[in-house]
């Protein structure tokens, strides 16, 4: 009967908290990155006004939980390194890099793309987007790809290491 209540759990505490941090994360970035606002440009929504400030409304919300989400994965592999020898460095780099993609978009890109999507001349329409806006855009594509790319590697780093 002792033999059977005895049962030791394989993966410490905080590798379960880095791969379901990890899981959420992603798949919410993946879901705002191509879903949400996929929609929002097909029917028309970006063409509005008021679109820039709806649009750092929701990337407001998202940047802040993304900030939380990376946090706490830099801070479960930094607990993981502690416990366990077999984790690398570079669990601790994608961490920080990780950490690092949430922060260029909440504290650079967001306002950026924001500040050059309000329309400040009420009685002016403009139609067609600001060179600088599709550089902002594609810079946030490249960080939302080596975001999930690190993401992923992260995540079959401490599914592997168990």
């Amino acid at each position: 009967m002792n033999a059977i209540s005895n049962v030791e759990l394989k993966r410490p505490i905080w590798q379960d908290v880095a791969m379901l941090t990890l899981g959420f994360w992603l798949s919410a970035s993946l879901i705002l990155s191509w879903v949400i606002m996929p929609s929002l440009y097909v029917t028309g929504m970006m063409t509005q006004p008021s679109f820039a400030s709806a649009g750092y409304a929701i990337f407001w919300n998202f940047n802040r939980i993304e900030l939380f989400c990376a946090s706490l994965v830099l801070a479960s592999v930094l607990a993981a390194c502690s416990t366990k020898s077999k984790w690398r460095l570079s669990s601790i780099a994608l961490s920080v890099l990780l950490l690092g993609i949430a922060l260029v978009d909440t504290y650079f890109l967001t306002p950026q793309m924001s500040a050059l999507g309000v329309q400040l001349n009420i009685f002016e329409t403009v139609l067609e987007t600001p060179a600088n806006m599709n550089l902002l855009h594609a810079s946030y594509w490249m960080l939302e790809a080596v975001k999930l790319l690190a993401g992923c590697t992260l995540l079959s780093w401490c599914n592997r290491n168990q």
